[in-house]
């Protein structure tokens, strides 16, 4: 090969990878605005996370917010209210023995892996049914003096967990922690 074919090849080689490049490049433009519609828009994102002060919720008594357009119920229990959820057993429970919280996946049902905090006082639950998405009244209602959903007769006890009624699972836990004396849910 003379020296001339030899740059006519390497110059070709070269134009080859150059438009290649300036293709993938121009694809790569092409395609990322399409990709980049599907992210969540801004007010979505901050819907998603919501940061509620519960400084002034005494014993006994419950907070509900609005959080991804579903009712959350923050209940601060009384050591009562704590006891008897706590004495409630595995066996006790005959619809759903799992946690259902999102903050302990894989858990059972007991007290201790429902609530936000070691101590128990704190509960967090979203606050739909899980029959048929109604919204259960609280503050001691039902056989269980937990929550009631009066659509369809579903009991749940001061844990969120449902006793009685078509209800298949209980109240779904959301993610949740403290951050000083507030309560981030997201």
């Amino acid at each position: 090969m003379s020296h001339s074919e030899e740059h006519a090849a390497t110059r070709r080689d070269f134009l080859y990878y150059a438009t290649a490049a300036a293709g993938a490049v121009t694809a790569g433009a092409a395609v990322w605005p399409l990709v980049n519609q599907m992210n969540p828009s801004a007010d979505v994102s901050a819907l998603s996370s919501i940061r509620v002060d519960v400084s002034g919720v005494e014993q006994g008594t419950q907070l509900t917010v609005k959080w991804l357009g579903k009712p959350v119920f923050i209940r601060r229990r009384t050591e009562d209210e704590i006891a008897d959820a706590r004495s409630v057993t595995l066996d006790d429970l005959t619809i759903d023995k799992k946690s259902e919280n999102a903050n302990k996946p894989d858990t059972s049902a007991l007290d201790e892996n429902r609530t936000l905090d070691e101590e128990g006082e704190w509960l967090v639950m979203i606050g739909v049914c899980t029959h048929l998405g109604c919204v259960p009244l609280g503050d001691g209602a039902g056989d269980y003096n937990g929550w009631f959903c009066p659509c369809h007769g579903s009991h749940y006890d001061s844990s969120g967990r449902i006793r009685k009624g078509p209800a298949p699972r209980n109240l779904d836990v959301p993610i949740s922690a403290f951050d000083g004396d507030e309560l981030i849910l997201g």
